[in-house]
């Protein structure tokens, strides 16, 4: 059994905050995957679902953000299960936008949610770190994350929602660097190689005759014969007898 945490601030208010992008991506896994409905349990809204014959347990913390891990730590001491068994997903300030790394203990590195983890449950979970970017200045960082997205990053954020909860399954078998491969080509598709664009095929299209020479339309044959003019070969062909009769 795994339990997996989005991490985040309950209520309207918060919902589509920076901070918020776990329980966003916690919503999309229960979604796509046709998990059970949001019931209380735990502090937390739970939903549980199996992916790859394995039981998943999804939670959204209603403790608030700094105290996510009282929440996870009741979880865990009813199923009695390890840190290990725990993967928390969680907004990431020092990855550019839309950018995803999964990594297994460390520090909280200012994470006020994963503070309350590690004091709560310890260390040796698995982080799925989600990038919102940094707004450059520590003192702009408070109000950046407890912001809602720009309407322009609403297309990134669902995209990647839609990412993670698809390649979840990954996860869950433990192949932490194919699905960080699959979400990077997925948000970050690679172009095309010899595919011409429409705009330089129309640039051929609209390019004017030279000077001194005939537009040949469709039907016509381009018969080097019969030109209004000859070169001197043709001329010493035709002298001799050997060249096509001029019409």
């Amino acid at each position: 059994m795994l339990l997996i945490a989005g991490l985040g601030n309950p209520g309207k208010r918060y919902a589509r905050h920076r901070h918020n992008i776990g329980f966003m991506v916690a919503d999309e896994i229960v979604r796509h995957h046709g998990f059970g409905p949001w019931r209380q349990r735990f502090q937390s809204e739970v939903s549980e679902g199996h992916l790859g014959g394995e039981k998943i347990l999804v939670l959204k913390p209603q403790t608030y953000m700094n105290e996510s891990g009282q929440a996870l730590s009741e979880a865990l001491r009813f199923y009695k299960l390890e840190p290990e068994d725990v993967i928390a997903m969680h907004d990431e300030l020092d990855l550019a936008p839309a950018k995803v790394r999964v990594k297994r203990g460390g520090g909280a590195g200012g994470h006020n949610g994963l503070r309350s983890l590690d004091s709560h449950i310890g260390r040796s979970y698995r982080r799925i770190r989600l990038g919102i970017g940094h707004p450059g200045d520590r003192d702009l960082v408070h109000g950046y994350v407890l912001h809602d997205f720009a309407k322009s990053e609403e297309a990134w954020v669902e995209k990647l929602c839609d990412a993670v909860a698809k390649e979840f399954p990954r996860l869950v078998e433990g192949d932490d660097a194919g699905f960080m491969s699959r979400i990077a080509h997925i948000m970050n598709p690679p172009r095309k190689k010899g595919v011409k664009s429409d705009s330089k095929d129309a640039a051929k299209k609209d390019v004017a005759p030279q000077p001194g020479k005939t537009q040949r339309t469709e039907n016509q044959t381009a018969d080097p014969l019969a030109t209004d003019s000859e070169g001197p070969i043709a001329a010493a062909l035709r002298a001799l007898g050997l060249g096509a009769k001029r019409r």
